[in-house]
Order: C-alpha cells, then sequence, then structure tokens
C-alpha cells in the first residue's frame, strides 16, 4: 500500500505518496515554490504505481480542499503525469504540474502569478512530454538539508527514469527515460553531505543499475561507488536503494565483496519467482538468475541480507506459479520483502491480459507477506547473541548494516557509530544489550 507523508504546516504544504524520489522532489518543490513567493498552498506530490495510490491522492486533494476551502491546491507527481486530466477535471484542483516542471523554479514563479493575479499561462495543465526530456535536472543534486534523516542518513538520487518496459509498470511514462547525473557531481554532492553531519549515503534511482548508459564513457553503477569511496574517504557507510539484479556489474560485485563501507544489504526487483510470469511481465532474469546472484553475492560477503520487490495475482498466474514466489523467498534467502497485489495501470501491455480476481491477488499477496514476516524472524533470531556495528539514530533507535532496526538500551547521540550486541528481538527490530 502506498502511504502519504505529509509535512509540517506551513503557507506552502506538501502532501507526498509513494517513493523516496518522491519525498526527494517534494522538498525541492516546496523550496522552489515558497522561494516565489506562493503562500497558503498545498502541493500533493502523486505516486501512479497502483490504482490505489491514485485512489488514495485523489482522496486526500477532496479531504484537503473539505479541510480548508480557501487553500489552493497543485497536483504534481507520476500520477499527475500519467493521467493529466483525472486531476485537472477535479473542482478541488487549481493546477496539475508535470514530473518535469514540477522541479523548475519558473514553473513555480509562473504558478504564483496566475494562482495570485492570473497574470501569464494561466492554464490548469502544465505537463509536457516526458519522454522529450534528455538532460538530467540539476534538482537532483540540490535537494535541501532536510533530506537528511535524523541527521544521520542522506539520499542522493543519481538517476532518473527507466529505458525498460514491463509489462506491468506505468512509471516509464511518469518518470521519462533513464538519465544519470555525472560522476564529478555526485562526487561534490557527497562531499557536501558528509561535511553536513551525513554518516550515510544511500544512492537512489527508479532503475539504479541502469546508471551511467547515457553518459559519456558509459560508466556503471560500480564505477561510481568505487569512485565515491576513494574519493570520499570520510564517509563511514555507503549504500545503494534497490537495484535490478539482472543488471549488477562486475565492478559493483567486487565492490560489494571488497569495500566494507558499502553496506550488505540489497533491496532486489525480483517481481516473480516463476520463468514463465517473468517472461510475461517482460523481466530480463530467470528465476535461476536470481538464485545464481544471490548465492554469488553471499559467498562474497557472507553478512548479506536481501530485500526484494514481489507482485502477487499477475495475469495468468497459476497457485503453481505463485508458489514458485513463495519458495523463492527460501531459495535466495529473502529477508525483507515489498508484497504488492498486481494492479492493472490502464496503457500497459498487463492491463489487456487475462486478470485473476482482485481477492485472490490479495490472498497471495497475504500469503507472501507471511511468509516475508517468517523470514524476517528468522533473520532477527540468527542476529541474537552477535556483535554489530550500529549507526545511531534519533528516538533510541539504530540499524545495522544490513539495515535492520535496533532498539538501544542506552540512547547515543544520532550519528554515533558503535559496535554493540545483540540481546533479542521484538519480532519487527533487534534489541541492544
Amino acid at each position: 500500500m502506498t502511504l502519504a507523508s505529509r509535512a509540517p504546516a506551513s503557507s506552502v504544504e506538501v502532501v507526498t505518496f509513494g517513493c523516496r524520489l518522491n519525498a526527494l522532489d517534494s522538498a525541492t518543490a516546496k523550496a522552489m515554490a515558497g522561494a516565489a513567493g506562493l503562500e497558503n498552498v498545498v502541493i500533493v506530490n502523486t505516486c501512479a504505481v497502483t490504482a490505489e495510490a491514485v485512489k488514495q491522492a485523489r482522496q486526500a486533494i477532496r479531504r484537503l480542499k473539505r479541510e480548508s476551502p480557501a487553500r489552493r491546491i497543485v497536483v504534481t507527481g507520476c500520477a499527475a503525469q500519467t493521467e493529466p486530466e483525472r486531476f485537472a477535471g477535479m473542482d478541488e484542483v487549481d493546477r496539475v504540474l508535470g514530473n518535469a516542471e514540477k522541479t523548475a523554479p519558473a514553473t513555480w514563479e509562473a504558478t504564483r502569478a496566475a494562482l495570485d493575479f492570473g497574470l501569464g499561462d494561466t492554464a490548469k495543465l502544465v505537463v509536457g512530454d516526458i519522454m522529450a526530456v534528455r538532460e538530467t535536472a540539476p534538482h537532483l543534486l540540490d535537494g535541501p538539508a532536510d533530506i537528511i534523516e535524523g541527521h544521520t542518513r542522506a539520499f542522493v538520487q543519481v538517476q532518473d527514469g527507466c529505458d525498460h518496459r514491463c509489462t506491468f509498470c506505468i512509471i516509464p511514462y511518469g518518470r521519462g527515460n533513464s538519465r544519470s547525473v555525472p560522476m564529478g557531481a555526485v562526487v561534490a554532492r557527497v562531499r557536501e553531505l558528509v561535511a553536513e553531519g551525513a554518516r550515510e549515503i544511500v544512492l537512489t534511482g527508479v532503475d539504479l543499475t541502469s546508471y551511467g548508459a547515457d553518459l559519456p564513457g558509459a560508466p556503471k553503477l560500480g564505477t561510481l561507488v568505487r569512485a565515491l569511496l576513494r574519493h570520499v574517504p570520510e564517509l563511514p557507510r555507503l549504500r545503494l536503494s534497490s537495484v535490478d539484479s539482472i543488471e549488477i556489474d562486475a565492478d559493483l560485485m567486487r565492490a560489494l565483496a571488497e569495500e566494507e563501507r558499502l553496506m550488505p544489504h540489497l533491496h532486489l526487483s525480483l517481481q516473480a519467482g516463476d520463468d514463465l510470469i517473468l517472461k510475461r511481465m517482460k523481466r530480463r532474469h530467470a528465476r535461476a538468475d536470481a538464485i545464481r546472484l544471490c548465492a554469488a553475492l553471499r559467498r562474497a560477503r557472507p553478512d548479506m541480507v536481501f530485500g526484494a520487490d514481489l507482485i502477487a495475482g499477475f495475469p495468468t498466474e497459476t497457485e503453481t506459479a505463485f508458489r514458485a514466489s513463495l519458495d523463492l523467498v527460501d531459495a535466495c534467502g529473502l529477508t525483507h520483502l515489498h508484497v504488492f497485489p498486481f494492479s492493472p495501470r490502464p496503457g500497459t501491455p498487463a492491463a489487456r491480459m487475462p486478470q485473476l480476481p482482485p481477492e485472490l491477488a490479495r490472498e497471495r499477496a497475504r500469503r507472501l507477506r507471511e511468509k516475508g514476516a517468517h523470514a524476517l524472524l528468522r533473520h532477527l533470531a540468527g542476529e541474537i547473541g552477535g556483535r554489530r556495528e550500529v549507526l545511531a539514530e534519533r528516538g533510541g533507535l539504530a540499524r545495522t548494516k544490513s539495515f535492520t532496526p535496533v532498539r538501544l538500551s542506552t540512547p547515543l547521540t544520532h550519528g554515533t557509530l558503535t559496535h554493540i550486541r545483540i540481546a533479542g528481538h521484538d519480532g519487527v527490530r533487534l534489541i541492544a544489550a
């Protein structure tokens, strides 16, 4: 389920749905809207990954208008990019901005003129052709300082868009084609964030492992990782967000095996465990590829922990095919699952395939989540008695290298790196001795 986060009240408020990238974009959009002088405005940054996410955004828009009728509502994000007319048709909405437009200062200046004075571009829809965007937006490396969670962890978007066309996925039509931030600019930004207090950097992107294909010399993600660790020696921890298993390059494999500062935790975009379903999804890996990769990474880095995205109830999925996804949890040794019941997105090939009953997709998702809960319990139990390096956060919590949360027995100053012994767990997080 896609959840919304609501920024603190101010003259410009932001309600964000969806992924980490949207959260980064929201921070930038809010800063730009404020700099342009907008007041009494709420920005709704939408997600398009599921039909439920779009429904939640529309419900939030209606609720926001009921709560404060005088407030103007600007809608943006992936759902606004893929379904602009649907949002423009809502009486509660004053302006709809596309994904490329939402992070351009000129867009917010024009929006203020249109909303406050009726000047300039007064069109309700300001949504361009995202597929025509070729350059990487400069805001990707210039987000405000509040992207640092608890002043310990900073997320740096180094890539946007996707060149692949999985049959279930609408995101390329919301984010555009793949484009990357040059390595030198990434290194400079990471160095700045570390100087500001970030103790851990997380590299993010829509299709992170496609990084560099559009840059001169076509450097790989592994090349970027090596460059960051070499040129920013003061960075204690570097982490990767979701990756496509089939695109993990040899340099990245070596970095994961050799670089202690590169965290032993990967979230894999697997989606299914049955070869026929993977083919119908237009994924570029087979079941055996995923199992082989996880085994190779675990041999290279025995403390490696895996998460994965999995879809339940994809069109034509039989019980046997679904069980292959269930079995993949054990075959790959997965620990942290993100499970989604299949949601047909208009305009995608999967939406035209023979559909399973929604209640069956939800039931299979429930079974997958239950399997994931058992896998997490095994991981937590296996940590008891060990000594682990943790990075302290606010609220008496910390994170291990594998991103497992730990409840500290004695609160530490956020940003502290230390070793602790694991005494137990509460089913969700570890408990320090």
